[in-house]
């Protein structure tokens, strides 16, 4: 299938009279078009063709369509059905009435060329490129970002159901690739046991007998392995996707003891949490907790402006792994903003995306303020007069001064046990065994004198300027604009579905929140310029007759 532009670039007269005489108020899809002009053009998604072959249809329009398809929430079927019957549409698409558009199946077709081409940026790109050239979006001002679970397109299963699951795939699997092989080696107590889903087993209560069960499939696995490696087994037996996943979860669910049988592995000997396969039809999925909620699935962060006067558009979208924590994400989004000319002056985060070296390097490196709350010192002696604030630095002498007046210059660099650079400061034993606060200062079950740990100096006194300003009124007043994020997250979440995939995978998964985003900034730039007022929160009748102050 090749791609051949020709999509036309002005609305046919007769589309653009009957959408004209059926939405005298125009529609989301019509004022786009009339206020964006054309969004995606076929030259845009050359790459993404061959230039021989059967013409495909125009890539432009299945670029609009696919974000239209986000923005009301349509899955593939009624997204076809929209470009078919609906004149609004026609008109965004530049489309005669008489075109019948295309089979549903060629959404899905279009999503895996931009996966494979990581195209999805693009589209998130040209709607920005549109908002830049109304005077609606520029680099600078401030921006907000916050990150949200998202449930992956499989049904969780426990660490029984899983390696159940995972035997049953291989066993279809090679039962419709070599179903002669198969058969030849089956155990015949296999079609019994792995022919119905892990989660309609009937599973056993008592530890000992899933134990038991656990390891009878830990059996049944590593003999369905032994086989298909063995050299008389076909080759291409042993490449596989089902089968290669058979083999590494085995490797991180059994283990064999001395006599060569086959055992359970105790949850704290499994591979942590990154590196756990979950399910064996979307191996990327990782399990992961965050407080009081737990999943499989990925991590999605959106960050978005806030400036006042400009309308919040999202400006980018990561996702990741479930288990990468939200202080790895900063360094990356500000990364990416500062590609594409993006970056704001000031960025308000949530505890997870902050600490001092962030803070440094986005003001050494991109001249962006952090706003956001610093964690607070939880050492031993935090919340006693010596805390570490109570403590004197002289940086230029590289000497520490107690707060009873004592000086060492017993000073090194080193590195913390995660490989950070640090700078350890020790007093002297002579110093502290007579002083007489020793037992609220130093922690003598593993010291004999205090010691502190600092930061280098540009991430130490980073930390005590935010931590001292973060306690301010008008610091919480600037910071209160952060808090716009969780609304847009709950918008995405309610309209779109964010926190559900609608496919397996990472990259497609990056793809379906780059489209969502893209969606709702044609949503946000459509109510800028039809002047519609954003929606107020809701304040109930009690609520109401609160007396002032």
């Amino acid at each position: 299938m090749s791609m051949q532009p020709g999509a036309a670039d002005e609305v046919p007269a007769e589309t653009a009279r009957v959408a004209r005489a059926a939405f005298p108020k125009g529609s989301l899809a019509i004022r786009i078009r009339d206020e964006l002009g054309v969004l995606f053009t076929d030259e845009q998604f050359a790459d993404l063709f061959p230039s021989r072959g059967k013409p495909a249809w125009s890539p432009g329009r299945l670029a609009l369509v696919s974000v239209l398809q986000f923005a009301e929430g349509l899955p593939d079927r009624q997204a076809a059905q929209a470009v078919r019957g609906r004149i609004d549409w026609k008109y965004a698409l530049n489309m005669e009435l008489t075109d019948p558009g295309f089979d549903y199946s060629v959404l899905s077709e279009f999503r895996g060329r931009l996966v494979a081409a990581e195209a999805g940026q693009l589209i998130f790109d040209r709607v920005l490129d549109a908002a830049r050239r109304k005077g609606l979006l520029r680099a600078g001002g401030r921006a907000r970002t916050d990150s949200t679970h998202v449930l992956a397109a499989i049904r969780s299963l426990n660490r029984l159901e899983f390696v159940i699951e995972t035997l049953r795939a291989a066993l279809n699997a090679l039962a419709a690739a070599a179903p002669a092989w198969l058969t030849e080696h089956a155990d015949p107590a296999w079609f019994e046991r792995y022919t119905s889903r892990a989660e309609d087993y009937w599973l056993p209560q008592g530890r000992g007998k899933r134990t038991e069960l656990a390891e009878q499939t830990g059996a049944d696995g590593m003999h369905l392995l032994q086989d298909v490696f063995t050299p008389a087994a076909p080759a291409w037996l042993r490449e596989l996707p089902a089968v290669q996943v058979l083999r590494e979860a085995w490797v991180q669910q059994y283990w064999l003891d001395a006599e060569g049988q086959v055992r359970w592995r105790d949850p704290k000997d499994c591979p942590p949490g990154a590196k756990r396969l979950v399910s064996p039809y979307d191996t990327e999925v990782r399990y992961s907790i965050k407080r009081d909620i737990k999943w499989d699935g990925f991590k999605v962060h959106l960050t978005e402006t806030c400036t006042p006067g400009t309308p919040n558009l999202v400006t980018h979208v990561l996702t990741t792994d479930s288990t990468v924590p939200d202080i790895k994400a900063t360094e990356t989004v500000h990364h990416d903003l500062a590609a594409r000319d993006l970056l704001p002056h000031e960025h308000l985060l949530d505890t997870g995306y902050i600490d001092g070296p962030r803070i440094v390097t986005a003001r050494q490196r991109h001249g962006i303020v952090l706003t956001g709350p610093v964690a607070g010192n939880t050492t031993a002696q935090a919340t006693s007069a010596y805390a570490q604030e109570a403590f004197t630095v002289d940086w230029d002498s590289k000497q520490v001064t107690c707060p009873n007046g004592r000086t060492t210059g017993m000073w090194r660099d080193a590195l913390s046990h995660r490989g950070t650079p640090v700078v350890r400061v020790t007093f002297s034993r002579t110093d502290c065994s007579p002083c007489p606060v020793r037992s609220s200062c130093v922690n003598t079950t593993t010291a004999k004198a205090r010691e502190i740990t600092l930061r280098p100096r540009a991430e130490h006194e980073a930390i005590q300027h935010a931590r001292a300003v973060q306690t301010t009124p008008a610091w919480r007043q600037r910071y209160a604009a952060r808090a716009g994020i969780e609304g847009t997250i709950s918008q995405a979440v309610h309209s779109v579905g964010l926190r559900q995939c609608r496919y397996h995978g990472l990259a497609k998964t990056q793809l379906q929140h780059q489209l969502t985003a893209a969606a709702i900034n044609l949503g946000r730039i459509d109510a800028w310029t039809t002047d519609r007022p954003r929606a107020r929160t809701r304040v109930s009748h009690l609520a109401a007759l609160r007396p002032a102050g």
